[in-house]
Protein backbone atom coordinates (compact mmCIF):
# COMPACT_ATOMS: atom_id res chain seq x y z
CA UNK A 1 0.00 0.00 0.00
CA UNK A 2 1.18 3.53 -0.82
CA UNK A 3 0.35 6.91 0.71
CA UNK A 4 -1.34 7.80 -2.59
CA UNK A 5 -3.86 4.98 -2.12
CA UNK A 6 -5.00 6.49 1.20
CA UNK A 7 -6.58 9.45 -0.60
CA UNK A 8 -4.29 12.20 0.69
CA UNK A 9 -3.94 15.56 -1.04
CA UNK A 10 -1.03 16.21 -3.39
CA UNK A 11 0.47 18.79 -0.99
CA UNK A 12 0.57 16.21 1.79
CA UNK A 13 2.01 13.51 -0.45
CA UNK A 14 4.75 15.92 -1.48
CA UNK A 15 5.62 16.61 2.17
CA UNK A 16 5.67 12.88 2.96
CA UNK A 17 8.00 12.21 0.03
CA UNK A 18 10.31 15.04 1.11
CA UNK A 19 10.61 13.38 4.53
CA UNK A 20 11.72 10.17 2.79
CA UNK A 21 8.68 8.00 3.52
CA UNK A 22 7.22 5.78 0.81
CA UNK A 23 5.01 3.21 2.57
CA UNK A 24 2.55 3.94 5.38
CA UNK A 25 2.97 2.07 8.65
CA UNK A 26 0.19 -0.26 9.88
CA UNK A 27 -1.28 2.39 12.21
CA UNK A 28 -1.28 4.89 9.34
CA UNK A 29 -2.92 2.42 6.97
CA UNK A 30 -5.71 1.77 9.43
CA UNK A 31 -6.25 5.18 11.02
CA UNK A 32 -5.98 7.61 8.09
CA UNK A 33 -9.06 6.38 6.14
CA UNK A 34 -11.25 6.44 9.28
CA UNK A 35 -10.12 9.95 10.21
CA UNK A 36 -10.65 11.22 6.66
CA UNK A 37 -14.20 9.85 6.89
CA UNK A 38 -14.80 11.90 10.03
CA UNK A 39 -14.91 8.93 12.40
CA UNK A 40 -13.85 9.10 16.04
CA UNK A 41 -10.82 6.91 16.74
CA UNK A 42 -9.67 4.87 19.69
CA UNK A 43 -6.13 4.06 18.69
CA UNK A 44 -3.84 1.61 20.44
CA UNK A 45 -0.24 2.00 19.36
CA UNK A 46 3.13 1.63 21.04
CA UNK A 47 5.69 4.36 20.59
CA UNK A 48 7.62 4.39 17.30
CA UNK A 49 4.73 3.11 15.17
CA UNK A 50 4.21 6.26 13.11
CA UNK A 51 1.17 7.27 15.13
CA UNK A 52 1.87 11.03 14.98
CA UNK A 53 1.77 11.11 11.17
CA UNK A 54 -1.24 8.78 11.40
CA UNK A 55 -3.35 11.56 12.88
CA UNK A 56 -1.48 14.65 11.62
CA UNK A 57 -1.87 13.92 7.89
CA UNK A 58 -5.65 13.35 7.87
CA UNK A 59 -6.17 16.19 10.38
CA UNK A 60 -4.46 18.61 7.99
CA UNK A 61 -6.54 17.33 5.08
CA UNK A 62 -9.84 17.67 6.94
CA UNK A 63 -9.06 21.26 7.88
CA UNK A 64 -8.57 22.01 4.16
CA UNK A 65 -12.12 20.91 3.36
CA UNK A 66 -14.02 23.81 1.72
CA UNK A 67 -17.12 23.06 3.80
CA UNK A 68 -15.19 23.53 7.05
CA UNK A 69 -13.63 26.89 6.21
CA UNK A 70 -14.43 29.64 8.72
CA UNK A 71 -13.91 33.38 8.80
CA UNK A 72 -10.83 34.58 10.58
CA UNK A 73 -8.53 32.01 12.13
CA UNK A 74 -10.27 30.36 15.07
CA UNK A 75 -8.59 27.33 16.65
CA UNK A 76 -10.13 24.42 14.74
CA UNK A 77 -7.92 21.54 15.88
CA UNK A 78 -6.53 20.94 19.38
CA UNK A 79 -3.86 18.34 20.14
CA UNK A 80 -3.27 17.63 23.84
CA UNK A 81 -0.04 15.91 24.89
CA UNK A 82 1.35 15.03 28.34
CA UNK A 83 4.83 16.59 28.09
CA UNK A 84 6.65 19.54 26.59
CA UNK A 85 8.94 17.33 24.52
CA UNK A 86 6.05 15.44 22.97
CA UNK A 87 4.18 18.69 22.28
CA UNK A 88 7.26 20.05 20.48
CA UNK A 89 7.58 16.83 18.48
CA UNK A 90 3.93 16.88 17.39
CA UNK A 91 4.15 20.56 16.48
CA UNK A 92 7.22 19.82 14.35
CA UNK A 93 5.27 17.09 12.53
CA UNK A 94 2.35 19.45 11.91
CA UNK A 95 4.75 22.04 10.46
CA UNK A 96 6.65 19.60 8.25
CA UNK A 97 3.62 17.73 6.89
CA UNK A 98 1.62 20.94 6.44
CA UNK A 99 4.45 23.00 4.90
CA UNK A 100 2.72 23.20 1.51
CA UNK A 101 -0.70 24.09 2.95
CA UNK A 102 -1.96 27.56 4.02
CA UNK A 103 -2.74 26.38 7.56
CA UNK A 104 -1.11 27.93 10.62
CA UNK A 105 -0.21 26.18 13.85
CA UNK A 106 1.58 26.82 17.12
CA UNK A 107 2.57 24.97 20.27
CA UNK A 108 2.15 26.05 23.91
CA UNK A 109 3.67 24.47 27.01
CA UNK A 110 5.00 25.48 30.40
CA UNK A 111 8.54 26.38 31.38
CA UNK A 112 8.80 29.26 28.92
CA UNK A 113 7.30 32.76 28.73
CA UNK A 114 3.59 32.87 28.00
CA UNK A 115 3.67 36.23 26.17
CA UNK A 116 5.10 35.04 22.81
CA UNK A 117 2.50 32.26 22.88
CA UNK A 118 -0.29 34.80 23.42
CA UNK A 119 0.91 36.84 20.43
CA UNK A 120 0.95 33.84 18.10
CA UNK A 121 -2.54 32.78 19.18
CA UNK A 122 -3.87 36.31 18.68
CA UNK A 123 -2.36 36.38 15.19
CA UNK A 124 -4.56 33.37 14.45
CA UNK A 125 -3.86 29.63 14.35
CA UNK A 126 -5.81 26.73 12.88
CA UNK A 127 -4.06 24.04 14.92
CA UNK A 128 -3.00 24.34 18.56
CA UNK A 129 -0.71 21.75 20.17
CA UNK A 130 -0.66 22.06 23.97
CA UNK A 131 0.09 20.52 27.33
CA UNK A 132 -2.95 20.63 29.66
CA UNK A 133 -1.45 22.86 32.35
CA UNK A 134 -0.30 25.66 30.05
CA UNK A 135 -3.52 25.47 28.02
CA UNK A 136 -5.54 26.15 31.17
CA UNK A 137 -3.19 29.03 31.99
CA UNK A 138 -4.24 30.59 28.68
CA UNK A 139 -7.88 29.81 29.39
CA UNK A 140 -7.66 31.61 32.73
CA UNK A 141 -6.17 34.64 30.96
CA UNK A 142 -8.84 34.43 28.25
CA UNK A 143 -6.19 34.24 25.52
CA UNK A 144 -7.59 31.11 23.85
CA UNK A 145 -11.06 30.42 22.50
CA UNK A 146 -11.85 26.72 22.08
CA UNK A 147 -15.49 27.16 21.09
CA UNK A 148 -14.88 26.41 17.40
CA UNK A 149 -12.66 23.32 17.72
CA UNK A 150 -13.64 20.72 15.13
CA UNK A 151 -11.03 18.05 15.88
CA UNK A 152 -9.63 17.03 19.28
CA UNK A 153 -6.60 14.73 19.59
CA UNK A 154 -5.64 13.21 22.95
CA UNK A 155 -2.14 11.86 22.35
CA UNK A 156 -0.68 9.34 24.83
CA UNK A 157 -3.84 9.51 26.91
CA UNK A 158 -2.57 6.80 29.24
CA UNK A 159 0.42 8.91 30.19
CA UNK A 160 -1.74 11.98 30.76
CA UNK A 161 -3.85 10.03 33.23
CA UNK A 162 -0.71 8.56 34.77
CA UNK A 163 0.63 12.07 35.36
CA UNK A 164 -2.54 13.20 37.10
CA UNK A 165 -3.98 15.34 34.29
CA UNK A 166 -7.49 13.88 34.37
CA UNK A 167 -8.97 16.95 36.12
CA UNK A 168 -7.30 19.28 33.62
CA UNK A 169 -8.57 17.19 30.72
CA UNK A 170 -12.12 17.37 32.04
CA UNK A 171 -11.83 21.15 32.36
CA UNK A 172 -10.65 21.40 28.75
CA UNK A 173 -13.40 19.10 27.48
CA UNK A 174 -16.02 21.33 29.11
CA UNK A 175 -14.80 24.22 26.91
CA UNK A 176 -15.09 22.34 23.61
CA UNK A 177 -18.14 21.98 21.34
CA UNK A 178 -20.11 18.78 21.80
CA UNK A 179 -20.08 18.18 18.05
CA UNK A 180 -16.49 17.42 17.08
CA UNK A 181 -14.27 14.62 15.87
CA UNK A 182 -12.19 13.07 18.65
CA UNK A 183 -9.04 10.99 18.19
CA UNK A 184 -7.75 9.22 21.30
CA UNK A 185 -4.41 7.41 21.20
CA UNK A 186 -3.00 5.32 24.02
CA UNK A 187 -0.26 2.71 24.37
CA UNK A 188 -2.46 0.77 26.81
CA UNK A 189 -6.21 0.48 27.31
CA UNK A 190 -6.71 0.58 31.07
CA UNK A 191 -10.15 0.64 32.66
CA UNK A 192 -9.76 4.38 33.22
CA UNK A 193 -8.93 4.94 29.55
CA UNK A 194 -12.00 2.92 28.55
CA UNK A 195 -14.19 4.98 30.90
CA UNK A 196 -12.84 8.20 29.39
CA UNK A 197 -13.37 6.95 25.85
CA UNK A 198 -16.94 5.86 26.59
CA UNK A 199 -17.80 9.41 27.67
CA UNK A 200 -15.81 11.17 24.97
CA UNK A 201 -16.02 9.13 21.77
CA UNK A 202 -18.99 8.63 19.46
CA UNK A 203 -19.09 5.14 17.93
CA UNK A 204 -15.30 5.08 17.58
CA UNK A 205 -13.34 2.92 15.18
CA UNK A 206 -10.88 0.78 17.13
CA UNK A 207 -7.42 0.86 15.58
CA UNK A 208 -4.85 -1.31 17.32
CA UNK A 209 -1.55 -2.37 15.83
CA UNK A 210 0.21 -3.91 18.82
CA UNK A 211 -0.98 -6.16 21.60
CA UNK A 212 -1.28 -4.45 24.94
CA UNK A 213 2.11 -3.84 26.54
CA UNK A 214 3.96 -5.99 23.98
CA UNK A 215 7.64 -5.09 23.92
CA UNK A 216 8.96 -4.28 20.46
CA UNK A 217 10.07 -7.38 18.57
CA UNK A 218 12.90 -5.36 17.05
CA UNK A 219 14.46 -4.65 20.44
CA UNK A 220 17.02 -7.10 21.83
CA UNK A 221 16.53 -7.21 25.60
CA UNK A 222 19.08 -8.34 28.16
CA UNK A 223 19.57 -8.10 31.94
CA UNK A 224 23.01 -7.60 33.45
CA UNK A 225 22.94 -8.59 37.16
CA UNK A 226 25.24 -6.31 39.16
CA UNK A 227 25.56 -4.92 42.68
CA UNK A 228 23.94 -1.54 43.17
CA UNK A 229 27.20 0.20 44.08
CA UNK A 230 28.89 -1.03 40.87
CA UNK A 231 26.21 -0.04 38.34
CA UNK A 232 27.91 3.19 37.29
CA UNK A 233 31.20 1.35 36.81
CA UNK A 234 29.51 -1.30 34.66
CA UNK A 235 27.68 1.33 32.60
CA UNK A 236 30.93 3.17 31.86
CA UNK A 237 32.55 -0.15 30.94
CA UNK A 238 29.73 -0.99 28.49
CA UNK A 239 29.82 2.43 26.84
CA UNK A 240 33.60 2.46 26.53
CA UNK A 241 34.31 -1.16 25.60
CA UNK A 242 31.54 -1.30 22.97
CA UNK A 243 32.12 2.27 21.75
CA UNK A 244 28.50 3.34 22.09
CA UNK A 245 28.07 6.82 20.63
CA UNK A 246 24.41 7.38 21.48
CA UNK A 247 22.71 5.82 24.50
CA UNK A 248 19.61 6.84 26.45
CA UNK A 249 19.85 5.92 30.14
CA UNK A 250 16.88 5.81 32.53
CA UNK A 251 17.03 6.52 36.25
CA UNK A 252 14.23 6.37 38.78
CA UNK A 253 14.62 9.88 40.20
CA UNK A 254 15.70 13.37 39.12
CA UNK A 255 18.44 13.42 41.77
CA UNK A 256 19.72 10.07 40.51
CA UNK A 257 19.82 11.42 36.95
CA UNK A 258 21.90 14.41 38.03
CA UNK A 259 24.30 12.29 40.07
CA UNK A 260 24.85 9.73 37.30
CA UNK A 261 25.42 12.47 34.73
CA UNK A 262 28.14 14.02 36.90
CA UNK A 263 29.79 10.61 37.39
CA UNK A 264 29.78 9.80 33.66
CA UNK A 265 31.33 13.17 32.79
CA UNK A 266 33.98 12.49 35.43
CA UNK A 267 34.66 9.17 33.67
CA UNK A 268 35.26 11.08 30.44
CA UNK A 269 31.91 10.16 28.89
CA UNK A 270 29.96 13.21 27.72
CA UNK A 271 26.48 13.17 29.28
CA UNK A 272 23.54 15.44 30.09
CA UNK A 273 20.43 14.98 32.23
CA UNK A 274 16.83 15.70 31.26
CA UNK A 275 14.01 15.79 33.82
CA UNK A 276 11.14 17.90 35.13
CA UNK A 277 13.32 20.15 37.32
CA UNK A 278 15.41 21.26 34.36
CA UNK A 279 14.41 24.47 32.60
CA UNK A 280 12.82 24.10 29.19
CA UNK A 281 15.92 25.69 27.64
CA UNK A 282 18.21 23.17 29.32
CA UNK A 283 16.02 20.25 28.23
CA UNK A 284 15.87 21.46 24.64
CA UNK A 285 19.65 22.03 24.56
CA UNK A 286 20.42 18.58 26.02
CA UNK A 287 18.14 16.83 23.54
CA UNK A 288 19.59 18.76 20.58
CA UNK A 289 23.17 17.95 21.61
CA UNK A 290 22.23 14.29 22.06
CA UNK A 291 20.64 14.10 18.61
CA UNK A 292 23.61 15.84 16.98
CA UNK A 293 26.15 13.57 18.68
CA UNK A 294 27.78 16.31 20.74
CA UNK A 295 27.02 14.26 23.85
CA UNK A 296 26.99 10.46 23.96
CA UNK A 297 24.66 9.83 26.88
CA UNK A 298 21.29 11.34 27.75
CA UNK A 299 20.18 10.46 31.30
CA UNK A 300 16.42 10.79 31.76
CA UNK A 301 13.50 10.11 34.05
CA UNK A 302 10.40 8.42 32.65
CA UNK A 303 8.23 11.52 32.34
CA UNK A 304 10.94 13.68 30.75
CA UNK A 305 11.81 11.00 28.18
CA UNK A 306 8.25 10.73 26.92
CA UNK A 307 8.19 12.28 23.47
CA UNK A 308 11.88 11.85 22.67
CA UNK A 309 11.75 10.96 18.99
CA UNK A 310 15.00 9.61 17.54
CA UNK A 311 14.48 7.19 14.65
CA UNK A 312 17.84 5.42 14.91
CA UNK A 313 18.56 5.42 18.64
CA UNK A 314 20.57 2.20 19.04
CA UNK A 315 20.83 1.72 22.82
CA UNK A 316 18.60 2.15 25.85
CA UNK A 317 19.83 1.31 29.34
CA UNK A 318 17.65 0.87 32.41
CA UNK A 319 20.17 2.02 35.00
CA UNK A 320 17.36 1.46 37.50
CA UNK A 321 14.20 -0.52 36.78
CA UNK A 322 10.96 1.48 36.92
CA UNK A 323 8.58 1.06 39.85
CA UNK A 324 5.70 0.49 37.41
CA UNK A 325 6.16 -2.43 35.01
CA UNK A 326 4.36 -0.71 32.11
CA UNK A 327 7.01 2.02 32.12
CA UNK A 328 9.60 -0.59 31.08
CA UNK A 329 7.72 -1.04 27.80
CA UNK A 330 7.64 2.71 27.22
CA UNK A 331 11.35 2.98 27.98
CA UNK A 332 12.59 0.28 25.63
CA UNK A 333 10.22 1.60 22.95
CA UNK A 334 12.61 4.53 22.56
CA UNK A 335 14.82 2.22 20.48
CA UNK A 336 13.92 -0.18 17.66
CA UNK A 337 11.88 2.55 15.94
CA UNK A 338 10.99 3.07 12.29
CA UNK A 339 12.12 -0.41 11.27
CA UNK A 340 15.52 -0.19 12.93
CA UNK A 341 17.04 -2.68 15.34
CA UNK A 342 17.76 -1.67 18.93
CA UNK A 343 19.23 -2.91 22.20
CA UNK A 344 17.72 -2.50 25.67
CA UNK A 345 19.90 -3.40 28.64
CA UNK A 346 18.85 -3.41 32.30
CA UNK A 347 21.36 -3.20 35.13
CA UNK A 348 19.58 -5.10 37.90
CA UNK A 349 20.67 -5.36 41.53
CA UNK A 350 19.23 -7.68 44.19
CA UNK A 351 16.83 -4.96 45.38
CA UNK A 352 15.12 -4.97 41.96
CA UNK A 353 14.44 -8.69 41.46
CA UNK A 354 10.79 -8.24 42.41
CA UNK A 355 10.42 -5.43 39.86
CA UNK A 356 12.10 -7.61 37.21
CA UNK A 357 9.63 -10.44 37.84
CA UNK A 358 6.74 -7.99 37.43
CA UNK A 359 8.16 -6.82 34.11
CA UNK A 360 8.66 -10.37 32.82
CA UNK A 361 5.12 -11.26 33.84
CA UNK A 362 3.81 -8.21 31.95
CA UNK A 363 5.71 -8.89 28.70
CA UNK A 364 5.08 -12.64 29.04
CA UNK A 365 8.70 -13.66 28.59
CA UNK A 366 11.88 -14.14 30.58
CA UNK A 367 14.59 -11.64 29.72
CA UNK A 368 18.01 -13.28 29.15
CA UNK A 369 20.58 -12.71 31.91
CA UNK A 370 24.25 -12.05 31.09
CA UNK A 371 26.72 -11.73 33.95
CA UNK A 372 30.12 -10.13 33.36
CA UNK A 373 32.89 -11.96 35.22
CA UNK A 374 34.35 -8.72 36.59
CA UNK A 375 30.93 -7.55 37.83
CA UNK A 376 29.43 -10.66 39.39
CA UNK A 377 26.94 -9.75 42.15
CA UNK A 378 27.97 -10.50 45.72
CA UNK A 379 25.57 -13.28 46.89
CA UNK A 380 25.93 -12.18 50.52
CA UNK A 381 24.24 -8.82 49.86
CA UNK A 382 20.62 -8.82 51.05
CA UNK A 383 17.84 -6.86 49.28
CA UNK A 384 16.83 -3.51 50.73
CA UNK A 385 13.60 -1.53 50.17
CA UNK A 386 13.72 0.79 47.17
CA UNK A 387 13.01 4.46 47.76
CA UNK A 388 11.06 6.17 44.99
CA UNK A 389 12.40 9.65 45.64
CA UNK A 390 9.85 10.70 48.27
CA UNK A 391 10.98 8.35 51.01
CA UNK A 392 8.34 5.75 50.18
CA UNK A 393 9.37 2.09 49.91
CA UNK A 394 8.37 0.44 46.68
CA UNK A 395 10.17 -2.90 46.50
CA UNK A 396 12.73 -5.04 48.25
CA UNK A 397 12.97 -7.18 51.36
CA UNK A 398 10.03 -5.76 53.30
CA UNK A 399 7.74 -6.02 50.33
CA UNK A 400 8.63 -9.53 49.23
CA UNK A 401 8.21 -11.07 52.65
CA UNK A 402 4.42 -11.08 52.63
CA UNK A 403 3.50 -9.71 49.22
CA UNK A 404 4.95 -12.15 46.72
CA UNK A 405 1.95 -11.84 44.42
CA UNK A 406 1.56 -8.10 44.70
CA UNK A 407 1.67 -6.18 41.40
CA UNK A 408 2.81 -2.58 41.20
CA UNK A 409 0.07 -0.01 41.48
CA UNK A 410 -1.59 0.84 38.19
CA UNK A 411 0.12 3.85 36.65
CA UNK A 412 -3.30 5.37 36.09
CA UNK A 413 -4.19 5.58 39.76
CA UNK A 414 -0.74 5.86 41.28
CA UNK A 415 -1.13 9.44 42.48
CA UNK A 416 0.90 8.85 45.63
CA UNK A 417 3.93 8.10 43.47
CA UNK A 418 3.42 10.90 40.97
CA UNK A 419 1.74 13.88 42.47
CA UNK A 420 -0.39 16.36 40.58
CA UNK A 421 2.15 19.03 41.33
CA UNK A 422 4.93 16.99 39.73
CA UNK A 423 2.77 16.57 36.65
CA UNK A 424 2.29 20.30 36.40
CA UNK A 425 6.04 20.81 36.57
CA UNK A 426 6.60 18.21 33.86
CA UNK A 427 4.01 19.78 31.56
Amino acid sequence: MSFESLGLRAELLRAVTEKGYTTPSPIQQQAIPYILDGRDIMGGAQTGTGKTAGFTLPLLQRLMSPTSAKKGRPIRALVLTPTRELAAQVAESVDSYGKHLPLKSTVIFGGVSINPQIKKIRDGVDILVATPGRLLDHVSQKTVDLSQVEILVLDEADRMLDMGFIRDIRKVLALLPKQKQTLLFSATFSDEIKQLSNKLLNSPALVEVAQRNTASERVTQVVHPVDKNRKRELLSFLIGSQNWQQVLVFTRTKHGANRLTEQLNTDGISAAAIHGNKSQGARTKALAEFKSGKIRVLVATDIAARGIDIDQLPHVVNYELPNVAEDYVHRIGRTGRAGNEGEAMSLVCVDELKLLKDIERLIKREIPKVVFDDYKPDPSIKPEPIQNGRGRQTAGKKHTANNNNRRPSSPHVNKQNRSYRSAQQAG
